[in-house]
């Protein structure tokens, strides 16, 4: 039998802080044959290299300038695409932070496991294995060259107040230190969410969308061309009773995103 060419495909799955974008990741690479999340979070800098915010004089982790070493990122991103796999010294800290389980129907998940086990066996049957990689990111969209990477790009758009409340809630998340691979608990100082988390989220995310709405505005196609946008919570001021089209239940996202992944399968 002749070596099967690798193709790797990277799915962008990006969002706020708490939007439900690694959540989202994690069912689909639980339906997807031969893959793998990429967390932008472990490309962060180590906690001794995170900027001091100007104003409020706290480490700020969410300005996109400095939250991510996007030189280190970019060329991970390439070298997956050029080998098929995640180096072998990769580490990731999310194992480590708070996992919240929002289960999908198993009926959905085995009819798409089923869709995409068929449409693998055909591929390899003319040669070519697909890899895979889900790169889930909070400032996902923000880096030209990390964008120009994604084959295929997912936004979960969550409203303001939802954000916030999921945020407050949080403990804390494990973070970089140079000094200690398992990193270090970062607990966010009074007024974080307000000053630093959501400001920063609009200034990454403003050129994506009409008049730089990032709550309501459509995508402006431009920097983010072919974007799928997914709405998980109803807008404050929906009626309850009223389905709007873009409200989605995290088994209606799984399902949407594996009918484009499936398009785009079918396509190659």
């Amino acid at each position: 039998m002749n070596k099967l060419q690798t193709k790797v495909i990277l799915v962008g799955v990006g969002g706020a802080t708490c939007s439900g974008k690694t959540t989202l990741a994690k069912h689909l690479r639980s339906i997807l044959p031969n893959s793998v999340i990429i967390h932008q979070d472990d490309f962060a800098p180590p906690q001794e290299l995170i900027p001091i915010h100007p104003v409020y004089n706290v480490q700020d982790w969410d300005a996109p300038q400095g939250a991510i070493d996007w030189p280190r990122m970019r060329t991970f991103l390439k070298m997956v695409k050029q080998n098929g796999s995640i180096p072998a010294d990769h580490a990731s800290h999310d194992h480590l932070n708070e996992q919240k389980d929002i289960p999908i129907d198993i009926t959905t998940s085995e009819e798409l496991k089923g869709q995409f086990q068929k449409l693998e066996a055909e591929h390899e049957e003319k040669g070519t294995r697909i890899i895979w990689g889900l790169v889930d990111g909070f400032l996902l969209y923000w880096d030209k060259e990390v964008i120009e990477q994604l084959d295929i790009q997912f936004f979960l758009r969550v409203p303001h107040d939802v954000l916030k409340q999921r945020r407050h809630a949080r403990h804390g998340y494990h973070t970089a230190v140079q000094s200690d691979p398992e990193g270090a608990l970062w607990r966010d100082p009074p007024m974080y969410w307000e000053q630093i988390v959501y400001p920063a989220y609009v200034e990454a995310h403003q050129e994506m969308f009409e008049n730089g709405d990032v709550e309501n505005g459509k995508p402006t196609g431009e920097k983010v061309q072919g974007l799928v946008i997914m709405e998980p919570v109803k807008k404050e001021g929906e009626e309850e009773e009223e389905e709007e089209e873009g409200v989605m239940s995290m088994n209606d996202m799984v399902r949407r995103c594996c009918e484009v992944l499936l398009d785009l399968m079918q396509e190659s």
